[in-house]
């Protein structure tokens, strides 16, 4: 590690104790507001859990959900807080998601289900891809994620807006 490395590392943990805020969601324009995305998740410091693609054909109480987006889409979430209170987090961890739909026309009502799964407004960065098919029949959704475990800026203590 060169002097100036050395140097900007001293600072930091000077500055911040060792400890850098997680995450920061920038702030939204009108659009990405109504289509429930951040333009940008800011991240330092915290655990970060890589998620693998999420889907379900199954409900919780075992039912059979295949060829239904909204129930699947609602599974999907439910799965990944579970799989991130696994990890010491939960869903509003989550920092930026790759969703992956069937049917562009599932787009508007997956924007209204993702808002209602963040209702504090801090909504993931995302991107929304159609896809031609998935692995198995039925299948009309796939999440995958990177959450950011143990910052401070999720209990309100940074902005940078």
């Amino acid at each position: 590690m060169n002097r100036t490395m050395l140097m900007l590392a001293a600072v930091f943990l000077a500055t911040t104790g060792g400890v850098a805020p997680a995450a920061d969601y920038l702030e939204k324009s009108d659009f990405q507001k109504s289509r429930a995305f951040s333009p940008a998740v800011v991240t330092e410091g915290g655990r970060i859990v890589w998620m693998a693609g999420q889907t379900a054909t199954m409900d919780g109480d075992g039912k059979d959900i295949s060829g239904n987006f909204e129930a699947q889409a609602r599974r999907v979430f439910a799965l990944m807080d579970q799989t991130l209170q696994r990890a010491g987090g939960k869903l509003a961890n989550l920092v930026t998601m790759t969703v992956f739909i069937k049917d562009a026309r599932y787009g508007d009502r997956f924007v209204q289900i993702r808002r209602e799964m963040f209702p504090d407004g801090n909504f993931p960065g995302s991107a929304l891809i159609t896809v031609s098919n998935f692995a198995r029949p039925g299948m009309e959704i796939e999440i995958q994620g990177i959450a950011v475990i143990g910052d401070k800026c999720t209990n309100g203590g940074c902005s940078t807006k």
